[in-house]
């Protein structure tokens, strides 16, 4: 299931591609990932290293950063 802080991002990299009228396999050669890295990433997939999507998000003049989540972690908390 695709969280909505990564559906955010993917739409995000997705959008700014297409806005810059790149192709997935363009925006790979660019930002030196892998074309397969770049298609996970738009579909949200939940598990990618963060210093690769930094690399695309450089392109972009973004990087990765800590956000404010929208769960309740005190009730996960053990005291």
């Amino acid at each position: 299931m695709i969280n909505n802080k990564q559906t955010i991002l993917s739409q995000f990299v997705k959008r700014k591609r297409k806005s810059q009228k790149m192709t997935q396999l363009e925006l790979s050669q660019k930002a030196g990932v892998g074309i397969r890295f770049i298609r996970e990433l738009e579909n949200g997939k939940e598990t990618l290293k963060m210093d690769k999507i930094n690399q695309v998000l450089a392109l972009f003049g973004r990087e990765l950063g800590p956000i404010e989540s929208e769960r309740d972690f005190d009730s996960h908390e053990k005291s």
